[in-house]
């Protein structure tokens, strides 16, 4: 265990019998939030996912009990209900719980309906927001998710439902008209009826692509594609979820952006690749 003073302040307790829903952010330990360390050097019991970095565990009281709760798809794994009846029978026991997910809770990660079950049952809670992997994720790549000359909008959807499918509900038409840019989560096991429906919605077959895994960690890799060859290349790529996608005209800043590949020695390899023309400042 490395301990980790926290900043002179008025930190809040973490008391017994309360659960705290806390986002771990993306991967790297070095995002995750000063309230998210205040919570891990306080917690009695961490319940954390798949995708929650050993590092960031690390970082727990000496005295914590660990207990594993991850979600993967098409793996074996804690059925929702389960977890979220775990978290109240910890907290009515009068341990100090800290609930870690990557990411942020709220995005795609069931906080909402873990927190609903514990204020259902009586048990109060906290929530701690986390970095985004649809956001972080695509930073680390050198994505931007909105820039002025690309998007005013950008639309964050999930690549399964419940059952695992597709999402049925999601409205692809719209989805496609409506937003610039789209930054799709869990969505590389059904990325061909996904390209499909975006393609078949209206979007051109040269939009730039990007799909990026183990996004912040040192496992990162990120293959550029467009939307008409996506399928195939990721294919071909051998590429393994976690994944986070991104469609839109703004994958082409990371030949200007990909600051990893800077501090490796690389130069740019096009400081504008959108074809302004001019000043990256001028209006």
């Amino acid at each position: 265990m490395t301990s980790i003073p926290l900043p002179t302040g008025d930190w809040p307790a973490l008391d017994p019998g309360w659960v705290w829903l806390c986002g771990a952010g993306p991967g790297d330990p070095g995002l995750l939030t000063l309230h998210a360390l205040n919570a891990l050097q306080q917690a009695d019991v961490i319940v954390y996912d798949a995708l929650v970095d050993q590092r960031i565990l690390d970082w727990a009281k000496p005295d914590a009990t660990l207990e594993y709760a991850g979600k993967r798809g098409g793996k074996p794994s804690a059925k929702q209900r389960d977890i979220s009846l775990r978290l109240v029978e910890l907290a009515q026991s009068g341990k100090r719980v800290l609930r870690l997910k990557g990411g942020d809770p709220f995005v795609f990660g069931r906080g909402g309906e873990e927190g609903q079950t514990l204020v259902q049952n009586g048990v109060p809670i906290r929530i701690i927001p986390g970095i985004s992997a649809g956001i972080g994720g695509l930073a680390y790549a050198g994505i931007p998710v909105t820039h002025r000359d690309v998007n005013q909008s950008v639309t964050f959807v999930t690549g399964h439902d419940q059952s695992g499918e597709t999402p049925s509900s999601l409205n692809w038409q719209a989805i496609s008209q409506g937003s610039q840019v789209l930054v799709i989560y869990m969505g590389m096991k059904h990325i061909a009826p996904i390209a499909a429906e975006l393609l078949a919605a209206g979007r051109p077959a040269s939009e730039p692509c990007a799909v990026v895994t183990n996004a912040t960690t040192p496992e990162q890799q990120v293959l550029e594609s467009t939307l008409g060859t996506l399928t195939d290349d990721l294919a071909a790529s051998g590429l393994t979820p976690p994944a986070i996608i991104c469609v839109g005209r703004s994958v082409l800043m990371r030949q200007t952006l990909d600051w990893m590949a800077m501090a490796k020695g690389e130069a740019p390899r096009n400081t504008d690749p959108l074809g302004r023309g001019r000043p990256a400042e001028a209006s």
